[in-house]
């Protein structure tokens, strides 16, 4: 028997009325490499045009977009408009608003493998830092963000550097600050990525690399770091003494759509588990940092991702599944299979779903697996954060044959219904003693209402103050690689057996039901 508990949010008047004012981006000229392509229309611009409209944006603020589509500053600006208009909706306000965004909005053509582009580039950046000074503007930094394929993030890093663009930092320069920032995937293997950090280490500082995922600038997620560090009841059971496992799930309804081309390189695992999956599992297992600074918390994360216990190619056989998606059906209508979309080779074994059982060999978690799972075409949309309690070690109260008492589960949905929920046992009001699972639920959108900001946004405003918190350091991501490499090595060694093998709109495979089993556990449904 089930029954639901509200708890709705009571937030005393002051903490309304008197918040403090938000922060702003520091000024700078953002250089978006690629601004012609899908990631720049869809999330960039209207992330920076939102923050704008919201004054999160410096008044010394200049976009300047490079890419390979020929077109004039006019026309940039309009495909940006109609890409704001589409992704933003009523929330693009007055036409006049947009003007004032546009009249900081400007575009270069030019070859990103071409040394010429980048002096052009140079002059260009130069002209609006100056025109900046001359209206008494302050120092401008500047900020480049990649929007390119990993292809050509080297090239583009090697250019930076040798044409002045991005200096190296660590030194005193005329320049405030020079960032960069860089999309995921970072390196296909832990060898690609090592030889990226060195190009990396040796032209720039670290802190002036910000590589982005963009599921870390969900306030959700960052919820996670409030909820266990600012609350005190749950830190004491935070551990493997209490805690009988953890299930970290990202799944999604849609297929690869327009992404066949990439996913078929990358597959499941170098698309979700190297970087967001682990992400989500250092935050949940890492230890208090000293303070909350970008540092400490890094520091503590990459500590996590090194003490994941490494797979040998048997233990791969025994605790990793993977599965691709055949025909069937989602909210009713038909799909098809993986081996169907196009562009996706007839006979491909690049898998779109991958239940993973990962142990963090510390004193914390020592014992406690951590079950990592993500698909495409799955039954429902959902990204959470489950922990699972242990069993009262006696149960004192009767139950029926056969009965068994359902643990204490706390979870934190990240997406798409944002918000936390905890279950625990009640009494069912009567004569007989008898138990009810109650489910305790707290709701963002019912708390706050509907989030003011997208990750997207979080993050930029966060690269231009140099609040590295939310972004990834070189040494965690190699310690990422870590992980996943035997997992890959070991699949391509051993060609998965009868894909596609889970319809789509089901649940997943089979046989991740059988590895979750093993230890005295269940899946659960987000």
């Amino acid at each position: 028997m089930t029954t639901a508990l509200s708890v709705p949010l009571h937030l005393p008047e002051s903490a309304t009325a008197a918040r403090p004012s938000p922060e702003r981006g520091a000024p700078c000229t953002m250089v978006i490499l690629g601004a012609s392509g899908d990631l720049t229309r869809r999330k960039l611009v209207p992330a920076l045009f939102h923050l704008m409209a919201d004054g999160r944006l410096a008044d010394d603020f200049s976009i300047l977009g490079v890419g390979r589509a020929r077109m004039g500053d006019d026309a940039f600006r309009d495909t940006m408009r109609t890409a704001a208009a589409e992704s933003l909706g009523e929330e693009m306000g007055a036409p006049e608003t947009w003007e004032t965004f546009a009249a900081r909005l400007e575009y270069h053509a030019g070859d990103l493998n071409d040394a010429s582009t980048y002096a052009a580039l140079r002059e260009r950046v130069e002209a609006l830092e100056q025109e900046s000074e001359s209206r008494g503007g302050p120092p401008r930094g500047r900020l480049f963000y990649l929007a390119l394929p990993p292809s050509v993030y080297e090239t583009t890093l090697v250019r930076l550097s040798e044409s002045g663009l991005a200096p190296r930092l660590d030194v005193p320069d005329r320049l405030p600050w020079a960032r960069i920032v860089i999309e995921k995937p970072f390196g296909h293997s832990l060898e690609s990525a090592q030889a990226l950090n060195r190009v990396v280490c040796a032209r720039f500082a670290e802190h002036q690399i910000f590589r982005i995922d963009h599921f870390l600038g969900k306030d959700t997620v960052q919820n996670l770091l409030v909820f266990r560090f600012a609350n005190s009841i749950f830190e004491p059971v935070w551990n493997r003494d209490h805690i009988h496992h953890v299930q970290i799930t990202a799944a999604e309804t849609v297929g690869v759509g327009s992404r066949a081309g990439y996913y078929e390189e990358a597959g499941v695992v170098r698309d979700m588990f190297q970087n967001h999956l682990l992400q989500l599992l250092a935050l949940t297992a890492m230890e208090p940092p000293v303070a909350f600074r970008d540092e400490a918390v890094r520091t503590e994360k990459t500590k996590v991702l090194d003490a994941m216990r490494p797979m040998s190619p048997e233990e791969v056989q025994r605790s990793a599944v993977r599965g691709q998606y055949g025909r069937g059906a989602i909210d009713g209508k038909p799909v098809r299979g993986y081996l169907e979309e196009d562009r996706v080779a007839p006979a491909s074994m690049t898998p779109t779903y991958a239940a993973v059982r990962l142990v963090v060999d510390n004193w914390r978690w020592q014992g406690v697996p951590f079950f990592l799972r993500s698909g495409k075409r799955m039954s429902r949309r959902a990204t959470e954060i489950a922990i699972r309690f242990r069993h009262p070690p006696h149960l004192m109260f009767p139950q029926s044959a056969g009965q068994r008492l359902p643990s204490n589960v706390l979870a934190f949905r990240i997406q798409p219904d944002e918000g936390l929920s905890l279950c625990f046992e009640v009494k069912v009001p009567d004569i007989d003693l008898q138990m009810a699972t109650a489910n305790m639920d707290f709701s963002y959108a019912e708390g706050f209402g509907t989030s003011a900001h997208s990750a997207y946004e979080t993050l930029l405003v966060d690269c231009m103050l140099g609040d590295a918190t939310l972004f990834t350091r070189s040494d965690a991501v190699e310690a990422a690689w870590r992980v996943v490499d035997p997992i890959l090595a070991a699949w391509e060694e051993s060609p998965p057996p009868g894909f596609p093998n889970y319809a789509a709109g089901s649940r997943g495979p089979a046989a991740a039901d059988d590895l979750i089993a093993r230890d005295d556990a269940v899946w659960r449904s987000p």
